[in-house]
């Protein structure tokens, strides 16, 4: 699966959203045009006439249409339109953090002890090293039985992961694993972007629709000037909000076609990627079979979930025509991954609650009478029971993760608390040097943190033997953990942490990128990060700093640096480029161009990233440093990547 082709893929996408968006909004003017000409001509309310009287004459056709109500039309309009898309753009580019909470979706902690959410937490951990990404937070919606998921967000620094109660009561391990690799090929494939503008262009669309629906409803009870009537006893402003509702419908019409045009691929690749990511296609397959044969299915009632529909693993309503759902059905979808399915799905008995799942822990999904009877009806299905048997949860999940990443387990366990995280982050940065090392317990003594030199003193030695191979990865354990701290700790957090890189009066390489990674991640948590505008068209504007870029990593990278440039400049273009000397590739002169790299226009990011990781990949393999460079370089360039063993295999 090439991700960079499907981020592509998303960006066309997005132009063909802008079209359809821009055509539905003529079709909006030219239709609110037509219903206020009907609206005036029932009240016999002409232009001409209202200027010329001031009161209505009678009915006359040329209130049907004007040129002059047209242009203020199209401006009222337009106008509205894009100051609602313009507030809800602002609402939903704060992050994901942002549409999960405006669901009534709750975090999940890393110490919580529910099962169900902690093998949630586990998995989504497993994925997220598995795509060489930072580990994402991860919300449930409590009170939501149906099973389905949803990934959010801007970027993946931003991104969060969201399940349903039901999904994590009612799904088995491997099953969750299929959804939750289904959810991150959407941050991969950069679907998460494009998703929050349709929501937000959509609602620019269906606004309208809202005006009319607070009309119908308050004009019964409140009139304005002469009973907001005309001389014929007509209820005028009733009127005008029924033509606006009935323009909200077919505002709500085009936006459902809109995500079903997006949206549909979109969610057979994600599947596809699914299969690729857990390396069978029973997750996903079964998964997919859980749902056909679950009473609630994907249903989900949370607030602002139905503007947002397109987010979600499956569809969150019945839909009476398919030509506006916005996924595939579900056979088809299954089909897809099992292509030997006889047709029975996986029934899996439903749980019963006391009350309401409105609380993490509660853990049963109950159904309704109407229900349990149309289920009664359904095709025939294989009966089981919900996971609830020990061996589908994980005893020792942080053993797992230990053995699998090659990182010691108290170290794993320390990674989900707020202290062991700081502490191991800290220990990454700490000198080999005896008087460093003492300065550096110094600026750890200054930040005020009760037990945190202690803990570093104990996990240092350690994390200083796990070296380049296990630092991302361990880094990528923290963020979590790090991203639960409130915004003065965090505060406290990075100027510490630049202070410790400082500590020597220079900067290395490990540490840049380490420092790149930190503030890339964490910081849209919680401060308000504004994107970098486009600069440059093509590479030829940026050639010295893609000379410095690739001396740098041929340079530091295991194998014979003149080759890795070479094969790196010449997959760019630059055949005539040559490779700096080691003195002129510097940390500061690599900083600085990265930083000019990342005002390059998007499509460029991808082609810069193929031609390094190709390049770094030419003996056979990515050392450790060359992950570190190309993985803080895509973050200080706002370019998600994948898995970068599978990008090598696709360039």
């Amino acid at each position: 699966m090439d991700f960079f082709a499907q981020q592509d893929e998303a960006r066309r996408n997005t132009r063909m959203l802008v079209l359809m968006f821009l055509a539905a909004v003529v079709l909006l003017i030219l239709l609110t045009n037509l219903a206020v000409g009907i609206f005036l001509y029932f009240i016999g309310l002409s232009p001409a006439q209202l200027s010329a009287t001031g009161q209505a004459i009678g009915p006359d056709w040329s209130a049907l249409f004007t040129w002059q109500r047209l242009g203020w039309i199209s401006v009222g309009v337009g106008t509205t339109v894009a100051l609602v898309v313009l507030v809800k753009w602002a609402q939903l580019a704060t992050g994901g953090k942002a549409v999960a909470e405006g669901m009534g979706a709750v975090r999940i902690l890393p110490q919580t002890e529910d099962r169900a959410e902690r093998r949630c937490l586990n998995v989504v951990e497993e994925m997220a090293l598995a795509a060489n990404m930072p580990v994402p937070p991860v919300y449930v919606l409590n009170d939501e039985r149906g099973i389905n998921a949803f990934a959010a967000g801007i970027t993946p620094a931003d991104a969060v992961v969201a399940v349903t109660r039901g999904t994590l009561d009612h799904l088995k391990r491997h099953e969750l694993q299929g959804v939750i690799a289904h959810e991150f090929s959407h941050i991969l494939n950069g679907d998460m972007r494009l998703n929050i503008r349709l929501a937000a262009l959509l609602k620019g669309i269906t606004f309208i629709g809202d005006v009319g629906y607070f009309l119908l409803r308050h004009t019964g009870r409140v009139r304005s000037g002469a009973r907001a009537r005309s001389e014929d006893g007509i209820p005028a402003l009733p009127i005008l909000g029924l033509a606006l509702t009935v323009l909200g419908w077919v505002g709500a019409a085009i936006a459902g076609f809109i995500k079903a045009a997006i949206s549909r691929q979109k969610e057979y690749l994600a599947d596809a990627s699914a299969v690729q990511y857990t390396r069978s296609p029973d997750g996903i397959g079964d998964a997919l079979k859980v749902i056909g044969g679950y009473i609630p299915g994907t249903l989900v009632h949370a607030a602002r979930a139905i503007e947002m529909s397109h987010i979600f693993f499956g569809e969150i309503e019945n839909r009476l025509w398919q030509v506006f759902a916005t996924h595939p059905p579900l056979d088809e979808r299954i089909r897809r991954v099992d292509p030997h399915w006889d047709g029975r799905f996986i029934e899996r008995k439903p749980r019963h609650y006391v009350r309401e799942p409105n609380s993490r822990g509660d853990g049963e999904a109950g159904v309704g009478r109407a229900a349990i009877v149309a289920a009664a009806a359904a095709a025939a299905a294989t009966v089981e029971e919900a996971p609830e048997a020990d061996a589908d949860f994980d005893a020792t999940p942080d053993a797992r993760t230990a053995e699998r990443e090659g990182i010691p387990l108290a170290f794993v366990r320390h990674s989900h608390e707020p202290l062991g995280a700081h502490a191991l982050i800290y220990a990454l940065l700490m000198s080999s040097t005896a008087e460093v090392r003492e300065r550096q317990f110094g600026i750890l003594a200054d930040a005020g943190i009760q037990g945190l030199p202690e803990l570093v003193h104990i996990v240092a030695p350690g994390v200083a033997e796990l070296g380049a191979p296990r630092r991302l990865p361990l880094l990528e354990l923290c963020l979590p953990a790090l991203k639960a701290v409130s915004p003065a700790q965090y505060r406290v957090f990075k100027d510490t942490l630049l202070a410790l890189v400082q500590a020597d009066r220079r900067t290395e390489l490990y540490e840049w990128c380490l420092f790149q990674l930190v503030r890339h991640y964490l910081d849209p948590e919680f401060i308000q990060v504004k994107p970098s505008k486009p600069r440059y068209r093509k590479l030829d504007k940026v050639a010295y700093h893609l000379r410095v870029v690739l001396s740098v990593l041929a340079l530091e990278g295991d194998s014979e640096p003149e080759p890795v440039f070479r094969e790196a400049a010449d997959t760019l273009g630059f055949t005539d480029m040559v490779l700096l000397p080691r003195e002129q590739a510097s940390v500061a002169a690599f900083s600085r161009a990265v930083a000019n790299l990342a005002d390059c226009y998007p499509l460029l990011k991808p082609r810069i990233l193929k031609a390094m990781i190709l390049a770094a990949s030419k003996d056979g393999e990515l050392c450790p440093v060359e992950r570190e460079i190309i993985a803080s370089m895509a973050a200080a360039m706002d370019c998600p990547v994948p898995s970068l063993d599978d990008l090598r295999d696709a360039a």
